[in-house]
């Protein structure tokens, strides 16, 4: 069976009168369609092309009515807002964080001029627009004694203030680790741009990503950082604000204990800079995390209605199945009035239907695309699904030997917006440059898909792409019936 977007002319967005869309129980969810009609408008092989919404179906009836407890997180909105000036003072550089960044060795291949003026090449529009959580990431090795003596549980995240985020720092101090500008969101903003960089070719794709960091030197950092990997962060700093960290500590067996310090970071305000940024942007990515706090989510819904009016796709991350479950309700009202694209893993899918473990995430997938147009499903080295119109697409994974699978699912998702803002039109073809690119991530330290490997990538993408023969190297379609 072929799958294809189908683009047609049109000469207006949508309105605001656009239906919204509501969910019914799934014994009254109508049976598969045998093809998908994702409706966009302007040149399928442009780079610069406006998506209309894709189509939205009213379905009048209810979301899923499993009821699931509600848990207030107020630890968040009660964290200090204090910095650790022995920490950040003077931190504006990775090289005086005690380590190199990863980016660094790549930074003369996407900036020679790293400290040109961010304002003085800003597009007429941007291709995607994220809204996501600034946090710099501090990510070292350390033995389980290390943890032990901070009294840290191994494989955890948790949330610090601004005193514990000190301490654990101090207890750093000799100890080799890395500083980034860090985040999902960030991850997979970083990717597209490097796959649609000028180096292969063309004109290269307008990235950005709004969000907040306060005015510490840490934030300058994170700015900094994703400058030179061709993402503008247009957000201005917040005055006197702390830019949040997550301190990442991996120990021998892999095993991650995350400290999150917010900082700034959980409050992202709208406000008409922001609406204008959204008025010219194709696709707008909201980071699952930012419904982590309650005064975001207000931001989230006017900005995903003003994307709405304005015509540009929205696509959302799950981010966390915990994330996913103490805030089901406000994830449900954004992807019922606004969300043309979910990315999920195959326990965020489940967590959102509310199927249990036994559930395949083909079922899943399948449930979720009748309520959202493109839903995105990984399910680590079994592979994915690509969910439309109540049907799911087997995209089988790329082999690799794993080294380091954070950061695959970020990857991922910037394929499929790779493949998306470049007309591709089949969804295999999509699911296959996605699946590649998280197996390059998958297959090497760090998170971020590195320059050369991106250009590789979108090399091979071209040709198969030109000659409407897309990633051969894939089966035939697969509907799961599961």
């Amino acid at each position: 069976m072929s799958f294809s977007l189908i683009s047609l002319s049109s000469s207006s967005p949508a309105s605001n009168s656009t239906p919204l869309r509501k969910f019914p129980p799934i014994s009254e969810l109508s049976s598969p369609s045998s093809t998908l009609k994702a409706y966009c408008y302007g040149s399928s092989t442009a780079l610069n092309f406006n998506f209309s919404l894709f189509n939205r179906t009213t379905i009048h009836s209810h979301r899923p009515t499993c009821f699931l407890p509600f848990n207030s997180n107020s630890s968040f909105s009660s964290m200090s807002s204090g910095s650790d000036a022995n920490y950040t003072d003077g931190l504006v550089d990775s090289s005086e964080l005690g380590v190199s960044d990863s980016d660094d060795d790549e930074a003369h291949q996407e900036h020679e001029n790293d400290d040109m003026e961010p304002s003085a090449s800003v597009p007429e529009r941007w291709h995607v627009l994220g809204l996501g959580q600034a946090m710099v990431d501090f990510s070292g090795v350390v033995d389980v004694e290390f943890l032990d003596r901070l009294g840290l549980k191994k494989g955890t995240r948790k949330l610090v203030n601004h005193e514990e985020r000190g301490r654990v720092l101090r207890a750093m101090d000799g100890c080799s680790y890395k500083a980034a500008a860090g985040g999902s969101l960030s991850n997979t903003l970083v990717a597209l741009a490097r796959l649609g960089g000028q180096s292969i070719g063309g004109p290269a794709l307008n990235i950005a990503m709004a969000g907040s960091v306060g005015s510490d030197p840490l934030g300058g950092f994170y700015r900094s950082k994703l400058r030179r990997a061709n993402v503008k962060f247009l957000s201005e700093p917040v005055r006197d604000g702390t830019t949040g960290t997550v301190i990442v500590l991996t120990t021998p067996d892999a095993q991650r204990t995350m400290l999150a310090y917010q900082g700034t970071s959980a409050r992202v305000n709208y406000d008409p800079c922001l609406a204008t940024l959204i008025s010219k942007t194709s696709i707008l990515i909201v980071e699952g995390y930012l419904f982590e706090f309650p005064d975001t989510i207000k931001t989230i819904a006017m900005a995903c209605e003003e994307a709405r009016r304005c015509g540009a796709l929205v696509a959302i991350t799950a981010s966390d199945v915990t994330c996913i479950e103490r805030h089901y309700d406000d994830f449900w009202d954004i992807m019922a009035n606004y969300a043309d694209i979910i990315f999920a893993n195959t326990d965020e899918a489940r967590a959102f239907c509310h199927f249990s473990s036994k559930e395949s995430p083909a079922s899943a997938t399948r449930y979720l695309s009748h309520f959202v147009p493109f839903v995105s499903v990984t399910d680590g080295p079994k592979g994915s699904y690509v969910g439309v119109k109540g049907e799911a697409v087997y995209i089988p994974p790329t082999p690799c030997v794993p080294v380091d699978t954070c950061g695959a699912g970020d990857a991922y998702a910037s394929g499929i917006l790779y493949g998306l803002l470049h007309g591709a039109s089949d969804l295999r073809g999509m699911g296959a440059l996605a699946s590649k690119v998280a197996s390059v991530v998958v297959g090497q330290q760090g998170t971020r898909l590195r320059v050369q490997d991106a250009v590789k990538l979108a090399e091979s993408f071209a040709f198969h792409h030109e000659s409407s023969t897309m990633w051969s190297d894939v089966g035939s379609d697969q509907i799961s019936s599961l």
